[in-house]
């Protein structure tokens, strides 16, 4: 099969596994699996996904403008709709465009959140995670063990370029 090099194998494993930290991130956020999110403050529960790390920057550099919108309905939505996007469309490697934007974009506001940071002047993997979810859509990596080669070819996907 042309473009199944080792290299597109490797892109699709880290496709695969990122998509997973994004969307084991949204089931645990939804349900407090007690992971990262006891069960007392599940999202299904009642509870904000968005509130302990909003509200832990307070501190923080950017603290004032993270913590104001620690808690908020429309933060909880657009943060848990962005977990369950990304790891989705990374897991079955179609609307990488997309996925990659968002999710990159999701890394970057919780890096700000997190400044200055405490173990170095300004790298951690909030920006690791970002350069590796651009590198997943210029690589084209949800053609290799995903629907990507087949999505590209769709005709929504021909009408609209951006989610390929």
């Amino acid at each position: 099969m042309a473009g199944r090099t080792p290299a597109a194998y490797a892109w699709a494993a880290a496709r695969i596994a990122l998509g997973w930290v994004f969307l084991w991130a949204f089931v645990d956020k939804l349900f407090g699996l007690g992971f990262a999110t006891p069960a007392a403050k599940a999202w299904a529960g009642g509870g904000s996904p968005t509130t302990g790390f909003l509200k832990g920057s307070g501190e923080n550099a950017l603290g004032g403008f993270f913590s104001s919108l620690a808690g908020q309905a429309w933060v909880d939505w657009l943060f848990m709709l962005g977990l369950a996007g990304v790891g989705g469309a990374l897991i079955v490697g179609a609307g990488m465009r997309v996925a990659a934007a968002a999710g990159a974009t999701m890394m970057l506001l919780m890096w700000a959140a997190q400044l200055p940071l405490e173990t170095n002047p300004f790298m951690d993997d909030h920006i690791v995670y970002a350069i590796v979810l651009v590198g997943l859509a210029l690589a084209k990596a949800g053609d290799t063990l995903g629907i990507g080669a087949w999505w590209s070819r769709t005709a929504l996907v021909k009408r609209l370029p951006i989610l390929k």
